[in-house]
């Protein structure tokens, strides 16, 4: 099979080099791909949500599957536009794509089917918003209706935090359209969680538990970022916990959206906060995580591109995947300055000292090779995971092959994982 992956970050390269692991890959093309995706597959200069561009060569070069990465092309409806081609492509429709694009399109979905999450208001106006944060007095989260990249969310524990969030989104327009809206939510407490499945519209089928840290430094602190590390599985879902959130969370969304006249096709993502009073959805995602998905995939041992076509095909019912029962790790390297300003076209040295499986692989995100050398081109640059017979040897596994991987300005947290060792 000929095969289209679209994206350039890390949870791309990761896809990449799972489905080249398929006998039933022959060719793999990555649009646009990055320094570390040229190794393994062919880069083609399109952009991600250039879909006119992406139809055009894949109806050309008759590529037999279509994998979509990152958010954007999905809620521009790429979907839609392929398969009115004929073309086989995996991922959710635009209209089914709004669990993602639109916070307020999805807590209204999670209100009118039960699914368990945060109480919410919705606000078009700054006084509107202003007023009711102040009357509200308490710790509360703030979130920009569109795609954000993953930095439109603010958890705010003070009313000059909310104020400024507010502002933010709502005035300055940080955000641009995607701020038009707000929601404002209560603040849950608790450890997060991320649950991804795979969806043919009926049925699904569970990939393993995995932990983010969206933070951008050590102890959960700073600006919410896109995302600096992940592991699995997370020992805070426990099977009853997972039980629960595939009851109560995942099949009551898949089943709303075919109720609403939107089935769900592709992969969907409950991020949840284990709460005293149990899982609650913080936010629904129409794609793989990215980091999750560096870490989730090191250990599946079963064929991606199998799931993925019975997905595609409406055949998931009765699949199972298999699993390696060791831990994962992926710690994320950023740019000095990340999720702000930081610098571009700094020289990433040591990367050929770390070797899959016995150091670890690394996933480029920002990265482009330029004259044989790869150079730093984004904000999240590298993700570097290992493997371990349990947390704790996974951790120590990842910062051992960070430490041989340098580049100027290269920051990265350091309690990646920890959350899990507190967890026995």
């Amino acid at each position: 099979m000929k095969i289209l992956v679209v994206g350039s970050g890390g949870r791309e390269h990761a896809l990449v080099w799972k489905i080249a692991q398929s006998p039933l890959a022959e060719k793999i093309y990555c649009a646009p791909g990055n320094g570390g995706i040229e190794d393994i597959a062919q880069c083609l200069d399109i952009a991600a949500d250039d879909i006119n561009a992406l139809l055009d060569f894949a109806s050309r070069e008759k590529i037999d599957l279509t994998v979509v990465g990152p958010e954007a092309p999905l809620a521009e409806g790429i979907v839609d536009l392929f398969k009115s081609k004929g073309l086989k492509i995996f991922g959710p429709s635009k209209l089914a794509s709004r669990l993602e694009s639109s916070k307020v399109f999805a807590k209204h979905i999670m209100k009118k089917y039960n699914i368990p999450t945060a109480g919410f208001e919705e606000f078009t106006t700054v006084e509107s918003a202003l007023r009711f944060v102040k009357d509200a007095g308490r710790p509360l989260v703030i979130k920009a209706d569109g795609l954000c990249a993953g930095k439109g969310v603010f958890v705010c524990a003070t009313i000059e935090g909310q104020e400024q969030a507010i502002n933010s989104i709502l005035k300055d327009k940080t955000f641009g359209d995607c701020g038009s809206r707000i929601i404002i939510e209560e603040c849950l407490l608790g450890q997060e969680a991320s649950i991804i499945v795979i969806s043919d519209g009926d049925n699904v089928i569970t990939m393993a538990s995995s932990q983010d840290h969206k933070r951008a430094f050590d102890g959960d602190l700073g600006p919410n970022t896109g995302g600096m590390g992940a592991y699995s599985p997370a020992p805070v879902v426990t099977s009853e916990v997972l039980k629960f959130i595939q009851e109560k969370i995942i099949i009551p969304a898949v089943k709303g959206m075919n109720s609403e006249g939107t089935p769900f096709s592709g992969v969907l993502y409950a991020g949840v906060m284990i709460t005293k009073d149990g899982p609650k959805v913080l936010e629904f995602n129409v794609r793989f995580g990215d980091p999750e998905t560096q870490a989730i995939l090191p250990r599946l041992k079963s064929d991606l591109l199998e799931v993925i076509l019975k997905s595609v095909d409406k055949k998931l019912e009765g699949h199972t995947l298999e699993w390696d029962a060791r831990d994962c790790v992926c710690v994320v390297a950023a740019s000095g300055g990340y999720p702000g300003e930081y610098e571009k076209g700094k020289i990433i040295k040591g990367l050929t000292d770390v070797a899959w499986p016995e150091q670890g692989m690394v996933f480029h995100a920002g990265t482009k090779k330029q004259e044989g050398q790869i150079l730093t081109s984004g904000g999240r640059v590298l993700g570097v995971t290992s493997m371990g017979n349990d947390i704790k040897s996974a951790i120590d596994n990842a910062y051992a092959a960070l430490d041989k991987i340098s580049f100027e300005g290269m920051f990265f947290r350091g309690d990646i994982g920890k959350k899990a060792l507190r967890k026995g």
